[in-house]
This record gives structure tokens, sequence and C-alpha cells, in this order.
């Protein structure tokens, strides 16, 4: 069976001028029309080829892949616009299409715009949106408190940055808790921090519990002891700082001095954190 908006392997049945002929099964021949192709091919080989339909709407093979596979997400730039939609160079030379009906905000030619991409199996056409969380947040997740998970970072509200789990979810890494650039299209690690009783998920970049804590304060107790043992960032320092010492939130890094406290291993006041010998 041919999947349209996949990888399949193909035959090659003939060869038509710098055209190849594969063979589609119960779609018929299809085309393989890339631009510059090798010429060792020959009838009988098979070759691994991207399935998608041309503008005609015909079903063509090419070697290329696309940059975002249908079922993903991604950056792409636009490079055209017309009355119909927006087009937007993925990797092949036929560009992909979002209509206007698959878009949040109008798109600008020259601009990017982090897509979710679709297969329409009535039509059999492969067209972007950038209405993700109407294909992602219509089905249920299992995801777990804690679980570490791959971000792609798409849009952004006034509480923070909304980001795509693992191409399937979406959830949202709150400003108060980022202390590191964030921009949309970019591509991070982040986990699980909660999900609500709505299933909506709120997202950290900190791995979350006592395990972090833990490993922080190791990172300042090494610290102390590589300097002196002194350190003149505390709990009342700015969130930036402690970020580009220790690579973690405030509130961690507050929870890490509080099990050193608590632990008899430090003391602390306003100005530093001194190391008890």
């Amino acid at each position: 069976m041919i999947n349209i908006g996949q990888i399949n392997k193909l035959k090659i049945i003939k060869k038509i001028s710098y055209k190849y002929i594969l063979d589609g099964g119960e779609l018929g021949d299809i085309i393989l029309a890339d631009k510059s192709l090798p010429g060792k091919y020959k009838p009988g080989d098979e070759l691994e080829v991207f399935i998608y339909k041309d503008r005609e709407s015909v079903i063509t093979a090419t070697l290329d892949r696309p940059a975002v596979f249908p079922g993903e997400a991604g950056l792409l730039k636009v490079v055209a616009v017309n009355t119909s939609g927006a087009f937007l160079d993925w990797g092949l030379s036929n560009d992909l299409f979002v209509p206007f009906s698959e878009q949040k905000k109008e798109m600008k030619d020259g601009r990017s715009y982090v897509v979710y991409i679709i297969f329409n199996k009535e039509k059999g056409n492969i067209i972007g949106t950038t209405k993700i969380e109407k294909y992602l947040n219509k089905r249920d997740h299992s995801f777990s408190e804690g679980e570490k998970v791959n971000l792609l970072i798409y849009d952004t509200t006034e509480m923070g940055y909304k980001a795509i789990i693992n191409n399937t979810y979406t959830g949202v890494l709150y400003k108060n808790e980022i202390f590191k650039p964030v921009n949309t299209g970019l591509k991070m690690t982040g986990y699980i921090k909660k999900i609500r009783e709505d299933r909506k998920i709120d997202l950290c970049l900190e791995k979350p519990g006592f395990t972090k804590v833990a490993s922080i304060s190791d990172k300042i107790l090494i610290f102390l002891k590589q300097n002196k043992g002194l350190l003149d960032i505390t709990d009342k320092s700015d969130p930036q700082e402690i970020y580009n010492l220790f690579g973690v939130s405030k509130s961690t890094y507050k929870k890490a001095l509080g099990t050193l406290y608590k632990k008899n291993i430090i003391e602390m006041d306003d100005k530093s954190i001194r190391l008890i010998k």
C-alpha cells in the first residue's frame, strides 16, 4: 500500500527522457521528476521516495525529504502569498500550502512561522496550519508529571510561551520560571511540571522534585569549596545572576540553600553564603 505523505519504497518500471516511472500499485504509475537525478538507476531498482500531490494534484515522488513530515511541526519560511493562502519552503520543489482558513494570524511573505503539517485523508493532500491546538489538543495524552519531553516553542502569551510537546500536545512555560533566551521556533528539552484537572499541561525547563534540588546543592558545595567557602549570591539575589552561575531558577536555588542550611552545612545572611568548617 502506498502512503501519501510518507517515505515509500517503489520499483522503477521504466525511464522516459529525464523522468523515471515508478510502480505505484493501486495508485498507478507515479512520476519521479526531480530536476537532477543520477543516471545510475535502471528498471527494477527500488527507490525510497517521499510521495505527495503537486500543485496540479498529481501524485508525485521525490528523492528529497521535507523539512517537516505530516504529524510534525517546524519553523518554516513563507516564500509567497496569494489570494488563497501562503506558500512555505519545506525543502521540496513544491512549496507547502497553508490556506487562509488554517492561519491563526495572516501570514506575511518573508516571515517564518511554526507550522503543523496535516495529511488530509479525504483529499489526499498535505497542507500546513498554525492553528496548533485545533489538531493536537483534541486528543488525550498520557504524559506524567516529571517526565522529560521535547519542546518546540510556537507562540507567546501574557503568561509565557506555548510549546508543542513531542509533536502530540501543547503546554505552557511561564515567564517567571525561564532564565534563558526563548523565542518562537526554538527546540529544547523540558519537563512536565503539572497536569491540571482539565488535562492542560504546565511545563518547566528544570527537572522538578528533590533530585534537581540535590544536584544543585552539590554544585553549591563545590563552588564554596573552590572559593574559600564564600558565595555572594544569596536567596535575595537577582534571578538572572542565579541562573547565570548555576543554571536554575531562583525557587530551585532557594530550596537547595534550605537543604544545606537545615543540614548545618552552610550559614547565610542577605549578603553571602558561607561554608561551615
